[in-house]
């Protein structure tokens, strides 16, 4: 059940101009929570803005019960939230979603991502490798202003493709380019995925062509992040015009099988 607390702002980095982390202590969602699981936040006392902000979760210490999470300032709401500083409470809700990545069965797995959709990846690429998995990662960022985390990702992976659409950093192109190399050579039993929607129907469309099992976390604009809204529906792929199908972000997923889904 997601728990709603005050949690203490205990550290703040700058990743760039606009791209901040948070670390709280949360321990009674870090006892729950799974990787792909999320929170949502209410960045404001007031009425305004009045919506929580669904945001994932990035890594977790469940030992001393810390949970980080890392956001990108977009607009009025992560705008407020980026002004907390240390010692300051947190007024969040979580964990939620009840889909969630799942890597028992599989050894070689290929985690994707894509600008600020590779923040969830972390937590599962942290666990699958702790967990003996050969983790090979691929994350694709506009330019060399937008990468973040290489060192993290590298400590957790066995293998690391960074690229950057304008090649002013790494390799140049786009990283379902070098998935679709090792998945040639044989080298990937699943995938898991997360970023701009352009690129996870690219990656599903791919794993359905080669026959490999793909999971997807969606990011979606949320109200309330328990399925009471209704306001994150997406729509399933045995969906038709007669009889349309739809699951909510928020409560089915945000993880999903990604032939589950109509783009």
């Amino acid at each position: 059940m997601p728990k709603k607390l005050f949690a203490e702002l205990v550290k703040k980095e700058q990743l760039k101009e606009d791209i901040f982390k948070f670390s709280i202590k949360a321990k009674e969602i870090t006892d729950e929570a799974k990787p792909g699981n999320f929170i949502e936040i209410r960045v404001s006392d007031s009425t305004e803005p009045f919506l929580r902000r669904p945001i994932s979760i990035y890594n977790m210490d469940k030992e001393k019960g810390i949970l980080e999470f890392i956001f990108q300032v977009k607009g009025k709401g992560t705008n407020i939230l980026s002004k907390k500083e240390v010692g300051e409470k947190i007024d969040l809700m979580g964990p939620l979603g009840f889909g969630t990545f799942k890597y028992e069965g599989y050894q070689n797995i290929a985690v994707i991502g894509g600008g600020i959709g590779v923040f969830p990846l972390y937590e599962l690429s942290k666990n699958a490798k702790k967990d003996n998995k050969n983790v090979n990662i691929y994350l694709g960022f506009r330019n060399e202003n937008y990468v973040v985390l290489e060192n993290e990702f590298k400590e957790v992976s066995d293998k690391l493709v960074i690229t950057t659409d304008d090649g002013s950093y790494a390799e140049k192109g786009f990283a379902i380019d070098f998935l679709k190399q090792d998945i040639e050579n044989n080298k990937i039993d699943c995938i898991y995925a997360c970023g701009p929607l352009p690129m996870l129907k690219a990656v599903r469309n791919l794993a359905i062509e080669k026959n490999i099992p793909c999971q997807i976390s969606l990011e979606e604009k949320m109200g309330c992040g328990i399925g009471a809204c209704l306001g994150c529906a997406i729509r399933t792929s045995d969906s038709t015009i007669e009889n349309p199908k739809y699951l909510h972000v928020c409560k089915a997923g945000p993880v999903f099988e990604a032939k589950t889904i109509d783009f």
